[in-house]
C-alpha cells in the first residue's frame, strides 16, 4: 500500500504515513496499489488500473456517512451499532456484551455504554472521529 498523498510505501495497518502525517486513504496525488503519481481528478491510474476512489467520478464509494454514524451512535450506542457501521468490530462486540450481561446483572452496563455511545456519536458529528476502521474519511 502506497501513500495517495506524498506516493510513498506505508504498512497496510498504519493510521497515517510516516514520511508526510496524512492519514490513511487521504490524497489524490498518487495511486495507493501501485505508488504511480496519478493526474488530478483521474478515476483510474494508468500504471496499474486500479480505481483510484478520488471522490471524482468514482461511484459506489466505501465511505460511511459522518450524519449516520453519529445517529447512530447517540440512539443505539449502548449496542455499539454505529461501531459496527464504521467497521470497530471488536469495540462494538465488547459495548454489545457489556450492554447484555450488563442488563442481567446489576442494570448499570447498559448505562455505561449509553453513555460511552452518546459521547462517541457526538465525537463523530464534531468530526473529532473523522475516519473509518479503514482509514477512509466519513462523508458528511
Amino acid at each position: 500500500m502506497y501513500c495517495k498523498n506524498c506516493g510513498k510505501e506505508m504498512d497496510p495497518n498504519a493510521a497515517v504515513c510516516l514520511n508526510c502525517g496524512c492519514a490513511k486513504g487521504t490524497g489524490t496525488s498518487y495511486c495507493q496499489n501501485c505508488g504511480s503519481q496519478v493526474m488530478p481528478g483521474a478515476a483510474i491510474c494508468t500504471q496499474c488500473g486500479y480505481a483510484l476512489n478520488n471522490g471524482v467520478g468514482v461511484a459506489g464509494g466505501d465511505e460511511k456517512s459522518k450524519t449516520v454514524a453519529g445517529l447512530l451512535g447517540i440512539f443505539l450506542g449502548a449496542l455499539g451499532i454505529h461501531n459496527f457501521y464504521l467497521g470497530y468490530t471488536k469495540k462494538a462486540v465488547i459495548q454489545l456484551v457489556v450492554t447484555l450481561v450488563g442488563s442481567l446483572l446489576f442494570g448499570l452496563g447498559p448505562i455505561a455504554m449509553e453513555i460511552w455511545g452518546l459521547i462517541e456519536g457526538i465525537q463523530i458529528l464534531t468530526g473529532k472521529i473523522n475516519v473509518d476502521a479503514n482509514g477512509t474519511p466519513l462523508k458528511p
